[in-house]
């Protein structure tokens, strides 16, 4: 699988990405990078214990992370949950942080697939 092929599996935009960063090879980095970030764990556990203002943390910061690498998919998702969770828990939040779990999933799936084919 080529970093192209990765992106087009997580419905992310590969021309983005490499218009901003000057190689391939650092977009490679930050790509492969983003399987050890935290906030998607931080994101999940913060919700079940009810601490919205932590999961509004983390949701911005995986907005922010997406936005960066040209994640669509994933960005999107997280920029309506970050927004859901601004001021605590909406009533939206909870279906929202199911679209940005099967997101995230989709998004490290790809990114596992592509590191497996290096």
């Amino acid at each position: 699988m080529t970093l192209q092929e990765c992106y087009a599996a997580l419905e992310g935009d590969y021309a983005g990405v490499t218009s901003r960063l000057p190689t391939e090879r650092m977009v490679q980095k930050f790509v492969l990078k983003f399987l050890n970030d935290s906030s998607y764990d931080l994101l999940i556990r913060s919700m079940e214990s009810g601490d919205y203002a932590e999961a509004f943390r983390a949701a911005h910061t995986i907005k922010g992370v997406c936005q960066n690498l040209d994640f669509t998919r994933l960005y999107r998702s997280s920029s309506r949950l970050s927004e859901a969770l601004r001021n605590g828990l909406s009533p939206e939040a909870p279906a929202l942080v199911e679209q940005v779990k099967a997101d995230y999933r989709r998004t490290a799936d790809a990114i596992r697939a592509y590191q497996a084919s290096l």
